[in-house]
């Protein structure tokens, strides 16, 4: 939905069609711009990124709900991560998860 100015996006996230792009894990595209890239993944119990991720920009994660593991640590809701650009990560779950997160290049 946008607003009658046209320069602001209002949606409820469970509305967007979640695409799979890995065995048990659902991503559903955020409106973006030429600044920043947002997105929502849901990964299923036991699911893993299927391979190491590595960023270009930086990158930035909230935990909206379940558990992730992400290079040793035990990320529950509420936990806020920031990844560097050129930094590399594999997120797994062993509950099932809910990330919403922003992808923001390099200028």
């Amino acid at each position: 939905m946008t607003s009658p100015a046209d320069d602001m996006q209002i949606l409820n996230l469970d509305e967007i069609e979640p695409v799979e792009v890995a065995p048990g894990i659902f991503r559903r595209a955020l409106p973006a711009t030429d600044r920043c890239r947002g997105w929502a993944y849901d990964f299923a119990p036991g699911a893993e990124w299927p391979e190491v991720d590595v960023h270009e920009g930086e990158e930035r994660y909230y935990v909206v709900s379940g558990e992730f593991i992400d290079r040793g640590h035990r990320l529950g809701p509420g936990s806020y991560v920031v990844f560097a650009p050129g930094s590399t990560h594999r997120p797994r779950t062993e509950t099932g998860a809910r990330m919403l997160g922003l992808s923001i290049p390099l200028p």
